[in-house]
């Protein structure tokens, strides 16, 4: 799609001064693709260079993290904390533990982070970090040693009003304790609001855990409701199979809908009466097993190695596991097998060509910084209960979460009406998204 002529300059600045950074390059080309309609409504964006800046992180640290595993060798893996833009409130969002991060990848999602949390009408910023460190394989003691030596570094960087790091791929409550352990260890402060996801015994929210599944769910729920649908009934397919994937599975269930399929990075597994959520956590969380030890324990399922779960028909999509999983081909093949809804529960999970082929298509589709925004939304509700020593029930909280997800899909689908695009939740979230952002950012002054 071509460029507004005011954004063409922007854009090819980005590509100048960031080379080699791919990720990062398609989530500002995604966005400046959308928001060119609010440029001429808003000239004032334009003379401010709102977006300009917006492209370029305030903050960018990258340091070294040796550590020690349990044989005694030592190794030497690279740390990220990217602080994008802190106009809405504190920086806010996930630390990733894989091997594929780079500063690209930290890029991308930071940015993407801003617009997400500007949706969601909370006062946070965005940021992400996190380091290209592979937990799989090691002890409990390797994950910690390893958390303690990024949290000596990283600890002067963050903050309950500064900056507000929580869960993401490979970092989940295990990982968190550790990392708050060593913060509070080295500051001499119980400072709760510093980190989100935490344990439940120690400043964790309730719902936190299911939040970007359950808020996933949520998000599609209501595009399938203003198309007078639901999820009664309806066959749905969900990649991955950690912490969203699970948690998207369990609250699609409780909706009426059946997911039949999921997945991990060795294949996938095929349940047509729907998949044990209460097995597949046990496998996933507990055993911590490959996804195809769930065939091995239910006889009528099936295990279908080195093959995408999107060959297996479906009428709503929710790719939940890592970036640029769908593209042209997985999206016109789900189109083809009846697909009505897709719900990105990752973060940017389908390719500019995928994107394009479910819109063109007139596919409910759910980009992931509006249907995945639960997860960051209920660690802020976690930072509103740090702040004053509370603790709320898991109903009250989900009661919060859904209705700020109903909130969103208002937001993106009357930002989208508004500017003469109706039903395009892309175009919806990005204008909602940025114009809140440049509001701030006027009200600020030039920083």
């Amino acid at each position: 799609m071509p460029l507004h002529e005011k954004l063409e300059s922007v854009y090819a600045d980005v590509l100048s001064r960031n080379p080699g950074e791919v990720e990062f390059h398609q989530a500002v080309r995604e966005v400046l693709e959308s928001i060119g309609p609010a440029l001429g409504k808003h000239p004032e964006y334009a003379d401010a260079r709102i977006i300009s800046r917006l492209c370029e992180p305030e903050r960018q640290i990258i340091f070294r993290v040796p550590w020690e595993d349990d044989a005694g060798g030592i190794h030497i893996n690279r740390g990220f904390r990217v602080e994008f833009n802190s106009a809405l409130g504190p920086f806010k969002g996930g630390l990733r533990f894989h091997p594929s991060v780079y500063l690209g990848t930290i890029k991308f999602l930071g940015f993407e982070q801003v617009f997400k949390n500007a949706l969601t009408g909370l006062p946070i910023g965005g940021g992400k970090g996190g380091s290209d460190f592979d937990p799989k394989g090691r002890s409990d003691r390797e994950i910690m040693r390893f958390c303690q030596s990024l949290m000596t570094e990283l600890y002067r960087h963050i903050g309950e009003y500064t900056d507000v790091p929580a869960g993401d791929i490979g970092v989940g409550g295990r990982e968190i304790g550790y990392l708050f352990g060593q913060y509070k260890r080295i500051t001499n402060r119980y400072e709760s609001g510093v980190l989100t996801g935490k344990g439940l015994l120690y400043g964790g929210a309730k719902v936190r855990t299911e939040a970007t599944g359950y808020g996933s769910a949520f998000f599609v729920n209501e595009m399938l409701a203003a198309r007078g649908e639901s999820f009664e009934g309806r066959t749905v397919v969900v990649s991955g199979s950690g912490n969203v994937a699970i948690y998207a599975i369990e609250k699609v269930h409780q909706l009426g809908g059946k997911v039949v399929a999921c997945s991990d990075s060795s294949g996938y597994i095929y349940d047509e009466k729907g998949i044990d959520v209460e097995l597949l956590k046990e496998i996933k969380e507990v055993r911590r097993e490959r996804i195809e030890a769930y065939a091995e324990r239910v006889a009528h399922a099936s295990y279908v190695p080195d093959r995408l779960v999107w060959e297996v028909p479906c009428e709503v999509a929710m790719p939940c596991a890592t970036q640029n999983e769908i593209t042209g081909k997985e999206a016109l093949a789900l189109v083809r097998n009846g697909c009505i809804a897709v719900g990105e529960g990752a973060n940017m999970p389908c390719t500019p060509e995928g994107v394009q082929a479910f819109l063109d298509a007139g596919i409910a589709f759910g980009p992931g910084k509006a249907a995945n925004a639960g997860g960051v939304a209920t660690s802020a509700l976690e930072m509103q209960q740090n702040a004053s020593r509370d603790s709320w029930s898991f109903e009250y909280s989900e009661q919060r979460l859904e209705q700020i997800m109903k909130d969103i899909h208002a937001r993106c689908s009357e930002t989208a009406e508004e500017y003469g695009m109706p039903g395009n939740y892309v175009a919806g979230s990005n204008i909602s998204a940025y114009t809140r952002v440049a509001e701030a950012m006027l009200s600020l002054g030039l920083i």
